[in-house]
């Protein structure tokens, strides 16, 4: 991988829907990351305070030096993320390629909120940690076989929780598959592997749901029903620091 990685995902959408989805706080909050107490501060942090935007070549510089570029393409616009050169006196130098893979899981969960839901509100489950079995975290939520299928193509499959699954395969990247889950209101589930790391010994794996139109009872109980089955195959769940 390059000094100045790129992570990029084109949204069919028009290039002006997309800037705003990255300069309004609250359109921001519906793709980036997960509910979370933190949500709003992290969003003001990342986006708002000190970064330099330029609406005219619909370009924004983050503060650590991270920046976003809109490019308007066939089929509708090309968003670029192009990471500051690694920093090895960095406090984050370690997370470094966690960053990068969050880059990538956020910006699915933007192209898919903007094409399938017009940026409405979501609900979102995380769930993080070290696994007890060296098994792909794919596998442990019964979806080895739709791992394998292309992006765009159908799948089925029934989840350990008992939920029953189907959608499409929505995206794929090196240590991630994107599912979109029917039954979650057209919902998302990303379930990524984490590599050994210093801060990871074991490494580790990821599992983010999104759901649309889902009542507080009905959410809670697909919650309830996904931390249990991930409990029995953790060592201990943490959040990203």
């Amino acid at each position: 991988m390059s000094d100045t990685p790129r992570i990029e995902v084109t949204v069919a959408a028009p290039i002006e829907t997309v800037w705003s989805v990255l300069r309004d706080p609250e359109l921001i909050a519906r793709w980036h990351g997960w509910e979370c107490d933190e949500l709003a501060e992290e969003i003001r942090t990342i986006y708002l305070n000190g970064v330099t935007a330029d609406p005219d070549t619909y370009t924004l510089e983050l503060s650590e030096g991270d920046r976003f570029t809109l490019h308007e393409v066939t089929g509708g616009v090309l968003v670029r993320i192009t990471r500051a050169p690694r920093d090895p006196e960095s406090d984050w130098a370690a997370y470094y390629d966690d960053i990068n893979e969050g880059w990538w899981t956020f910006l699915q969960q933007l192209r898919f909120a903007a094409e399938r839901h017009g940026m409405a509100e979501r609900r979102t489950m995380y769930l993080e940690g070290q696994l007890l079995e060296p098994e792909p975290v794919v596998d442990l939520a019964g979806l080895g076989a739709a791992a394998l299928r292309p992006a765009g193509t159908a799948y089925t499959a029934t989840a350990p929780t008992g939920d029953a699954l189907a959608g499409t395969v929505w995206a794929r990247g090196e240590r991630q598959l994107v599912l979109t889950v029917d039954g979650w209101g057209d919902g998302l589930l990303v379930l990524a592997e984490q590599p050994v790391t210093p801060h990871r010994p074991n490494g580790g794996a990821m599992v983010l749901l999104t759901t649309y139109g889902q009542g507080a009872d009905e959410f809670e109980a697909l919650t309830a029903r996904w931390t249990a089955w991930w409990e029995k195959h953790v060592e201990r769940t943490h959040p990203l620091p």
